[in-house]
């Protein structure tokens, strides 16, 4: 018997923001192929008796209304027994993600997952870009307080993030003194940053570039706020609709060709000013919402499309 079922591990379903939240527009679009739909969380995860279960709630979803989901009931569903598992839920990337990850590897070779679990732990988001230096502004990766002054010292502007940060917090921008007692508490706090030359025409937005599959799909802009540094659609940046030039397509091909070999299913790729700025999401991509407001195309369906040739 073919398998009909999908199961989405993602935050609680009563946190959607319909407007804005791209697992609503990928579960919207599943329905119309999948017989019955599972939501759980992390939390909801059991191994026993060789088997991976998760308490569940089978769901169905309504678009343009107040209540978009309903529970149909509450159930423990063998997780080998759905066609796949759509793994939606928000950073931090923390323990309790990598435990998840933990237990879905040992499906790995009988639900697709996507993104494949073990993929996604073993690629940090920022620290991957590793891979791409030469599509990026000078960059280090350290915990040490001389090496960022020294960098300070020589660009000038820089911008400081958290290696497993995510949705532009704790992101620090310095362009005027360097407080050492200030960003030494910082690094307590944090840990190990990405310390990156400061891109000036950030102001004018970044682009956010959909990989679905090893292909380039589409992409939007993200300007920050009046004030801002913070693209960040939930850092108040607004979306708007854009093209790759010669130069971000040729990247953006090239990294979306060498995510598929590391079994990365759907990603998004952050560039300013042609060069990538070290954010290579996997654990939950976010814009579609987004990208189909603003040019009519819906990548949901090219999502499960893709999903289907996948083997």
């Amino acid at each position: 018997m073919s398998k009909k079922f999908l199961a989405i591990q993602a935050d609680p379903i009563e946190t959607i923001n319909i407007n804005t939240d791209t697992t609503f527009l990928l579960a919207l679009e599943a329905q119309k192929r999948f017989s019955k739909i599972y939501w759980y969380e992390t939390k909801d995860l059991s191994f026993i008796k060789g088997k991976v279960y998760a308490e569940a709630k089978e769901v169905i979803f309504f678009q343009n209304k107040k209540k978009y989901f309903k529970i149909l009931k509450i159930t423990k569903i063998d997780l080998s027994t759905v066609k796949f598992i759509l793994i939606r839920q928000n950073p931090p990337f923390n323990m309790n993600y990598i435990t998840s990850t933990l237990y879905l590897e040992f499906l790995a070779n009988k639900v697709k997952i996507l993104n494949n679990p073990i993929a996604i732990r073993n690629i940090s988001e920022k620290f991957y870009s590793l891979n791409f230096l030469n599509f990026m502004p000078p960059t280090i990766f350290t915990n040490n307080l001389n090496l960022i002054k020294k960098f300070f010292l020589k660009y000038k502007k820089i911008v400081i993030k958290p290696i497993h940060g995510y949705a532009g917090k704790d992101i620090l921008f310095i362009n005027k003194k360097f407080n050492e007692v200030n960003i030494k508490k910082y690094l307590s706090k944090i840990g190990h940053v990405m310390v990156q030359k400061f891109l000036p025409k950030v102001k004018f937005g970044d682009k956010r570039v959909f990989i679905l599959n090893g292909k380039v799909k589409g992409a939007i802009k993200r300007v920050p706020a009046k004030g801002s540094i913070l693209s960040n659609i939930s850092q108040g940046g607004k979306a708007n609709k854009t093209i790759l030039n010669k130069k971000e397509l040729y990247l953006s091909n090239f990294i979306a060709k060498k995510l598929k070999k590391k079994d990365i299913f759907f990603a998004g790729i952050d560039l300013v000013s042609n060069y990538l700025i070290g954010d290579i999401n996997i654990t939950s991509p976010t814009g579609l919402p987004q990208y189909k407001n603003l040019t009519g195309i819906n990548l949901a369906k090219n999502f499960w499309d893709e999903a289907e040739k996948l083997k």
